[in-house]
């Protein structure tokens, strides 16, 4: 049942491969701790609006983690079907949809570095 030795069944072409987010520009440059803390309210609220919690804990690990073949193996583990591939767009099992903000899964072309 686990994941760590599993293999994708013949004719499994559901499974998307995902990639990093396209650059994006936020409205007005804004600093790293004002992309955490705007991190940080989406992921406080969005179990909130639906969906399983272990879904939206994973898809914030897979979002975290710089690695994407890491990625790869978080969402495939969870179960996370991937619309996608950057992971603005996923379900779960059930059919419930997830949305991320592109915010959440990199960083704007226009970020302001702290110093």
């Amino acid at each position: 049942m686990g994941c760590v030795g599993s293999t994708p069944a013949k004719g499994d072409g559901n499974a998307k491969k995902i990639r990093k987010p396209k650059p994006w520009k936020h409205p007005q440059p804004i600093t790293k701790s004002e992309l955490e803390q705007m991190r940080d309210e989406f992921w406080d609220t969005a179990p909130h609006y639906g969906g399983q919690k272990e879904i939206w804990d994973a898809l914030r690990a897979a979002a975290a983690e710089p690695d994407l073949s890491q990625a790869q193996v978080i969402v495939d583990c969870a179960g996370v079907i991937v619309q996608n591939t950057d992971l603005t767009i996923c379900y779960d099992a059930r059919g419930a949809k997830y949305e991320l903000p592109k915010y959440v899964l990199s960083e704007p072309t226009n970020m302001i570095r702290d110093n």
